[in-house]
């Protein structure tokens, strides 16, 4: 089982990273689920399961027995009999998730790509643009750190650019972040972690 790693930040608070290297069938005993038929393409039921089987792995990391997900009316998932919050990440071959029993937390994980660098003026501010300048690795980190603050709001409605900030800040190999979510009198500020591996970045709200 390629689970490369969890890390706890309290007894039932914390986030985990899954490495796929199963094949479907295989990934459907370890998740204890069976894939949703919607889904048609191979890679993309290879990261739903996957995504069961980490998110499982972190419930019973809580000391807790995992019923399964489900949706609300925003497409959120959430955990089967359990209130805690949870978000989940797919670019595979890579799966992140992330528990939480009181924040409402968002994990993104992201190979970094020279797209990001042509879409960007969709997704950043003039600051956050000037501060990423033509780094793809900086432009990662701040698409990643504005996924995570989406899924930490849960709803629809939100424009990267204009809804969504990450404070400027210097590019290291791991580093915090400092988000606000704005929209029409709602006002939420989050602190994040960001780490840079060789071939992904990962950004998630800290608790």
């Amino acid at each position: 089982m390629p689970l490369l790693k969890i890390q706890k930040t309290s007894k039932q608070s914390g986030w985990a990273l899954w490495f796929i290297t199963e094949n479907e069938n295989e990934l459907v005993e370890a998740s204890g689920d069976s894939i949703d038929s919607s889904i048609v393409s191979y890679t993309k039921r290879l990261e739903w399961l996957a995504g069961r089987s980490l998110i499982k792995s972190l419930v019973e990391q809580c000391g807790m027995e995992f019923y399964g997900l489900e949706k609300d009316e925003f497409g959120k998932p959430s955990l089967k009999n359990h209130t805690h919050f949870i978000s989940l990440s797919h670019s595979y071959p890579y799966v992140a998730a992330q528990i939480d029993p009181m924040l409402e937390v968002g994990i993104d994980l992201e190979q970094p790509k020279e797209k990001l660098l042509t879409i960007a003026h969709r997704v950043l501010s003039q600051p956050e643009l000037e501060d990423a300048g033509t780094d793809v690795i900086k432009h990662c980190v701040y698409w990643c750190a504005k996924e995570a603050l989406y899924k930490s709001y849960g709803k629809r409605g939100l424009h990267f650019a204009d809804h969504l900030y990450v404070a400027p800040f210097a590019l290291m190999r791991n580093g915090d972040l400092h988000g606000k979510i704005a929209k029409n009198g709602y006002s939420r500020e989050l602190d994040l972690i960001y780490s840079i591996q060789p071939d992904y970045v990962l950004v998630h709200t800290k608790t």
